[in-house]
């Protein structure tokens, strides 16, 4: 298989990115899309994009919300998604946490960004070029994994936070900008 088989992906964080982020969301009903997150996912299915959500969620390990309301709360991010005419081709999160109190959970994992763990088994998984690939999210940790990875980055963040290491490809102040300047790519 040739890399012109492989797919292309986005993938993003979850909080503070695709969504809101109240603190530890445990209830479906916190689930609120930031403005134009809807947009910006629907034109990245049109362009032709698998769209993948990484997310660290360490609140299963802190014993502040269950793996099987994880999914729940996950299915209505898709649902919400899905109602403004777009689709995550797949959702991988990170239980795992040092500092957990869910004895199960607490440890250190591959897969807890910024280490690039669930973005390779991703890769693996869904058949994904991560050269040709791109890791959207708010923080440092997101672009150390998308960087680790392989993939170009982007850093959602105001103007001053852009200049934190590690710096990103480009920053952008939302997710529908950065949809923009993946589609301009």
């Amino acid at each position: 298989m040739s890399a012109n088989d492989k797919n292309r992906a986005v993938f993003l964080d979850r909080d503070k990115t695709v969504i809101e982020d109240p603190g530890y969301i445990n209830d479906p009903d916190l689930i609120h899309l930031l403005p134009r997150a809807g947009e910006a996912v629907k034109m990245l299915n049109a362009a032709g994009y698998l769209v993948v959500i990484v997310t660290n969620q360490s609140g299963v390990a802190r014993g502040l919300v269950t793996e099987d309301r994880l999914t729940e709360i996950h299915q209505r991010l898709r649902d919400e998604l899905g109602a403004r005419g777009a689709k995550v081709d797949a959702i991988y999160y990170c239980p795992f946490h040092p500092e957990g109190v869910i004895e199960e959970y607490t440890r250190v994992s591959e897969m807890r960004k910024p280490q690039p763990g669930m973005l390779l088994q991703a890769a693996g998984e869904m058949n994904i070029d991560l050269t040709q690939s791109w890791m959207i999210g708010d923080s440092a940790i997101d672009v150390e994994a998308g960087q680790r990875a392989g993939c170009r980055t982007i850093r959602l963040a105001p103007s001053e936070e852009a200049l934190e290491e590690p710096k990103a490809d480009m920053v952008a102040p939302d997710l529908y900008a950065a949809a923009m300047l993946v589609l301009k790519q």
